[in-house]
């Protein structure tokens, strides 16, 4: 066969993949829409999918940077469930990492010889196993960025068929994780190819565990009550690629699926912390240190010196403030009856990521920067991560509430709106009520 009917081959299946069901054609939505919901045990975010034959709801943990979706397979039944052959197109796009060739039971989702292998990371626990790769029907609500509209359905969307043992340190109900990382096969590259738009998604995480945050799917406006377009004053910096994976397992060479920015310095008060600025880069050949974005952390994990200085700098600035005994995960805590409270949370000094520039700066307001951990006590919400760890700075789930963050994977770039907050909105605030 010549390279050239190889290349044609593999760029009909490639649409074949991941092509919307013919049921769908007339209609191409621009955008699609899923709510997220925090979890008030683990912290974790929670959205829902339906998948499989006869459609099944599926819940799954929001993972930003996971390589792809992967669910539990244990009582999957799906009469539309296809398993990817060994060397097919299915398997190069998403870079399977082996074949199964023997299976040690009757045919079943998730256990069938001659398919593709593909890693399973659970980032919340750090347990990495093999699943393999499998295709299914998928729908999800459209949305013109203000309500929900139709829904729509994905006749073949790509996950990793996962053994139960790895839902383990997850929370109940949960079936497997909803990736959404730097990868050809992650929930935001599946659909911008099934319905031919942007490769771009946003998330917006609410602080309320009563209340639906949001997750888009495709361009903006992504608007918000009381009818604020939050993507209209978004500030951009460029998203780096870490060229060394993070996950808990992975093949040699393979670059991360993470998303890093690059922090230049941090302020406070708007006066610069000082720090060792090598730990902020990225190291090419270990891919250790740099920034990084995660949903699966509960707060903002920093390595100790840097943790360290941010923490005195902060707390020099809050000096007129007593501090109280302090509460674990966290190391600076204070009588917050001595703290103000204004429309950005409590009234304390701001914290700013200085990125690419002096002038574009992710700021970090009282309501992100403070945790409330018991009546009259307010602790600094960021952790210690250590002496070496693996990277840096890791901004977790806390620091992004109320904070719309909008990734580009095309141009590689993040948008972000800083709190929401002083735009009077907040991530709540998408109306939910189909007007479809």
């Amino acid at each position: 066969m010549s390279v050239t009917h190889n290349l044609l081959l593999f760029s009909s299946l490639l649409f074949f993949i991941i092509s919307p069901s013919t049921a769908q054609t007339s209609f191409r939505p621009k955008a699609l829409v899923l709510p997220l919901t925090k979890d008030p045990s683990s912290l974790l975010y929670r959205t829902k999918i339906n998948q499989r034959t006869p459609l099944v709801p599926v819940e799954l943990i929001l993972d930003l940077g996971g390589l792809y979706p992967w669910i539990d397979c244990g009582d999957y039944v799906s009469s539309t469930y296809k398993p990817a052959r060994c060397n097919s197109a299915q398997c190069s796009l998403a870079n399977a990492n082996g074949c199964i060739t023997e299976c040690f039971s009757a045919p079943k989702p998730g256990c069938n010889n001659n398919t593709c292998a593909l890693l399973v990371d659970n980032t919340v626990t750090n347990l990495a196993t093999d699943g393999e790769l499998g295709q299914d029907v998928v729908t999800i609500q459209s949305t013109d960025g203000k309500n929900p509209g139709r829904v729509v359905s994905v006749g073949n969307l790509l996950f990793t068929c996962a053994p139960s043992f790895v839902l383990e340190g997850l929370p109940n109900g949960i079936k497997g994780m909803a990736g959404l990382g730097r990868t050809k096969v992650s929930l935001p590259s599946q659909f911008a190819s099934a319905f031919s738009f942007n490769r771009k998604f946003a998330i917006c995480l609410s602080g309320s565990t009563n209340s639906n945050g949001v997750l888009f799917f495709g361009n903006e406006p992504y608007v918000l009550g009381p009818n604020v377009d939050v993507s209209d004053s978004l500030t951009y910096t460029p998203l780096i690629l870490n060229p060394v994976s993070t996950a808990a397992a992975f093949v040699q060479g393979d670059a991360s699926s993470d998303y890093f920015i690059g922090v230049k310095s941090v302020n406070i008060n708007g006066k610069s912390v000082q720090l060792n600025s090598t730990l902020l880069k990225i190291n090419s050949q270990s891919g250790v240190g740099g920034t990084m974005i995660s949903t699966v952390k509960p707060y903002t994990v920093m390595e100790t010196s840097i943790y360290e200085a941010v923490v005195n700098a902060f707390v020099k600035e809050l000096s007129g403030v007593p501090r109280v005994a302090s509460v674990a995960p966290f190391g600076a805590c204070f009588n917050s009856t001595a703290i103000s409270s204004t429309r950005l949370g409590p009234g304390v000094p701001s914290i700013d990521l200085v990125l690419q520039s002096n002038n574009v700066v992710w700021r970090i307001v009282g309501a992100n920067s403070m945790v409330e951990v018991a009546n009259d006590v307010l602790c600094l919400g960021f952790v210690d991560g250590g002496v070496n760890p693996r990277t840096s700075i890791v901004i977790g789930a806390h620091q992004l509430e109320d904070n719309l963050l909008q990734f580009d994977l095309a141009t590689s770039r993040l948008g972000f709106s800083s709190s929401l907050l002083s735009r009077r909105t907040t991530c709540a605030n998408f109306d939910f009520t189909s007007k479809a």
